[in-house]
């Protein structure tokens, strides 16, 4: 199962983790994903534990982004559905569990042959080590 991150918090965490690939059509950022029993900074200090049972969370967690720097709205759109569709085909097959990506668009990604695209993706997953093959 893909997540997805939404807040700006959660783009930031995996910034700041400074893992990235640059490939000719995207950049991937990635940052393995706190284990649940961990205690984070932004969790109160006061608060009680939770009871029975943690929330189930995804496996895989997926980011996208597009700067004006790809382009107007209408590139900068064509460029996250383009990163959407290679993620979906990529990362749900061959991502290791419990980590967390952000795809961010480059000009070059809405020309980019989509093969192309998904070569580039399956060498920063294996360039930063977090390929796997995929369950037959």
């Amino acid at each position: 199962m893909i997540g997805r991150l939404k807040r700006r918090a959660e783009f930031l965490q995996v910034a700041a983790a400074n893992r990235k690939w640059v490939a000719p059509g995207l950049i991937l950022q990635v940052r393995r994903q706190p284990s649940p029993d961990s205690k984070s900074d932004d969790a109160p200090r006061a608060a009680p534990p939770a009871p029975a049972r943690a929330p189930i969370r995804p496996a895989v967690r997926v980011g996208f982004t597009a700067s004006r720097k790809v382009g107007n709205a209408v590139r900068r759109n064509r460029a996250r559905r383009r990163l959407r569709a290679v993620a979906q085909q990529v990362l749900e097959h061959h991502a290791e569990p419990g980590t967390d990506f952000v795809l961010i668009a480059r000009p070059a990604t809405i020309d980019r042959e989509y093969e192309a695209l998904v070569g580039d993706l399956v060498a920063g997953l294996k360039r930063l080590k977090l390929y796997r093959d995929a369950p037959r």
